[in-house]
Parts: C-alpha cells; structure tokens; sequence
C-alpha cells in the first residue's frame, strides 16, 4: 500500500525559510514524478513545483526563484525548500506521486 507523509510546516514570519518533506512508502520513488501543490480554503488546488524521473524540474511562477524543489531517492522523499516567504504563500501543501496518488497535506502560515 502506497503511503505519502508530508511533514515540515508551521507558522513562520514574512521573509523567513521552511523547508517541507515528503515521504513515499510503497513505491518506487525514483520511478515517479513528485510534485507540490498547494490549496487555500475556498480556492482550486494550484501547482507549486515538481520535479520528473529525468531530473527536470518546474516551477509556478508565483514561487520562481525562492523555492528550490529536490528529491532524495535514497530516502524516497522529495523536499521544498521554501526562502522569503509571502502572507500570499500561506496554504496547505500537498505532495503528489505520479500524479495520481496524494498525501493529507501540511500547513502553511506565514504572517506579515
């Protein structure tokens, strides 16, 4: 049974780090594409950034130059480094593995 555990939010200032984490068991994590996304109440899931089997990697343009997306295959997790934070990046994050299977999310606060 695939399981997807994503860890690493919390409460953080405008302009400060996070790094999120998410872990894959029950699959080949090198054998998939990860992806974050994020979703605030009332609003559409969005795109944050991903990362391919071939090491290519996307990001939204709202995260473009301060958030780093990586994979660690030996620990089957894939992070989001996260730098200047924004109220507007406040949300809960989601991992995806191969586009069709999602962990439970993790929050997101950044005050101003």
């Amino acid at each position: 049974q695939v399981q997807v555990v994503e860890s690493g939010g919390g409460l953080v200032q405008a302009g400060q780090p996070l790094t999120l984490s998410c872990t894959a068991s029950g699959i080949i994590f090198k054998d998939n594409s990860m992806a974050w996304y994020r979703q605030t109440p009332g609003k559409q899931r969005e795109f944050v950034a991903s990362i391919n089997r071939l090491d290519r990697i996307n990001y939204a343009t709202s995260v473009k130059g301060r958030f780093t997306v990586s994979g660690d295959d030996a620990k089957n997790t894939v992070y989001l480094r996260m730098n200047n934070l924004k109220p507007d990046d406040t949300a809960r994050y989601y991992c995806n593995i191969g586009g069709n299977i999602w962990g439970q999310g993790t929050q997101v606060t950044v005050s101003s």
